[in-house]
Formats: structure tokens, sequence, C-alpha cells
């Protein structure tokens, strides 16, 4: 089985869907279950209590976990000096925090088969110190600092864990990012191009691939910094 947060909309829908379609055994994860075509749970990842319960329900089905990817995310474009208390918490609390807590709850399922792949989601942001992005990269900075220590952690346990970290790709988070913008933030990257959500679905498809299995507390760019 494939757990997926994030699974009603954005890059966390485009993946159920593309895994959907290769035949795998995937469970999605949402604030909102209402209108999906596979199974589903409702889950908020930055409700610690809504993991657990939601970690409890996929350990009652009795299914081997052998990938969970943690695609849930908030973003929020503005100058820290102009981001709102309000704002920052759920940047933090969604992002980094309901990462770790879906990593700590879903990972003992992992340990008793000593196997598994974690996929978190970070963003390009991070690397290239996007102006107007700091308290969103701050968080995804964290994101990847965790990746990579939850790595060597799980190591023993054949157990890995990478972070993809996309460039600007159209989705929901980039409501308001006018074309413009985007072609800015491209020219920093090593492939001046746009990507899509198939290039993000390629790249999870590798990592929870045994075929990637020499592959544990990477940051994969999308665009290359």
């Amino acid at each position: 089985m494939i757990v997926v947060t994030g699974a009603s909309r954005g890059l966390g829908q485009a993946i159920t869907e593309r895994l959907t379609e290769k035949g795998e055994d995937v469970i999605g994860l949402a604030r909102s279950v209402s209108g999906m075509s596979i199974g589903a749970i409702e889950c908020d990842v930055s409700d610690y209590s809504s993991v657990k319960n939601a970690s409890r329900e996929i350990k009652r089905m009795k299914k081997p976990v052998r990938a969970f990817i943690n695609a849930a995310g908030v973003a929020s474009m503005n100058m820290a000096v102009t981001t709102d208390e309000s704002t920052v918490q759920k940047l933090i609390q969604t992002n980094l925090i309901g990462t770790i807590y879906c990593c700590q709850l879903f990972a003992p399922i992992m340990l008793r088969r000593k196997h598994g792949s974690f996929i978190n989601f970070s963003t390009i942001a991070v690397a290239l110190a996007l102006k107007g992005e700091s308290v969103y990269a701050a968080s995804k900075a964290g994101v990847e600092s965790f990746s990579r220590t939850f790595a060597r952690e799980m190591a023993d346990f054949n157990i890995r864990v990478n972070c993809i970290a996309p460039g600007p790709i159209r989705t929901d988070l980039l409501r308001g990012i006018t074309d413009a913008q985007i072609k800015k933030i491209t020219s920093q990257q090593v492939i001046n191009k746009q990507f899509q959500k198939s290039d993000v679905c390629d790249l999870v498809e590798l990592l929870i691939d045994d075929k990637a299995a020499s592959l544990s507390g990477q940051i994969l760019s999308v665009g290359g910094v």
C-alpha cells in the first residue's frame, strides 16, 4: 500500500492518480475526502490527533505500507515583515510539523517489515532564497533538514527518506503568480524551463521503486539548482 497526503488536489492528487493508474493500492489522506475516487481517510496533517487516528485506521487494514508521500502543504508568497502571525503559524504547522507528525506516526508501520520509503516535499525556493518566500522557504528548509537526519535514523531498518523540491509548477499553490514571475524563477534553475506535475510524478515513481535502493537522505530539485 502507498499512502499520499494532500491527495485531494495539486501534486498530491496528481501523484495519487498516477500511482492508481499504475495499479498501485493507494490510500489518500486529505482534510476533505468528498468526491475522491480512491480509498481515502479524512486527515489534517497539522493536527497530531488527526494523523494518529489516520495511522490507526491504516494499521487496522493490516496491509504493508511500502511508501508514504508527504504531499500536503500550504504556501504564502509575501515578505516576512508583512506576513501575519496566523499565516506564519499555518505554514510551519502544516509544512514542517505536519511532515514530522506523519513520519513519526507512520514509520512504526514500516519498521515491522524493515522496508519502506518516505518522500517529503520541499521547494526550490529554499536553495534559491527567493525574495518574498522567506517564511514559506523556512518551513520547507526545516523539512529538508528533518528528512536528511530522519534518513539516517531509519537507515538501519531499510527505510529510505528522500525529499523532492519542485520549482514553480502550476497548482493551487501558485494562484496569483504571473507567468513573468514564473519565468524569473525558472531562469535561475539549471534547466531553464517550467516543469509539470507529471515530471514530479516520474520522480515519485523512481523513489518508491527498489531500483532507487541507493538513494536516501537526498534533496532532488526539479529543474536543478
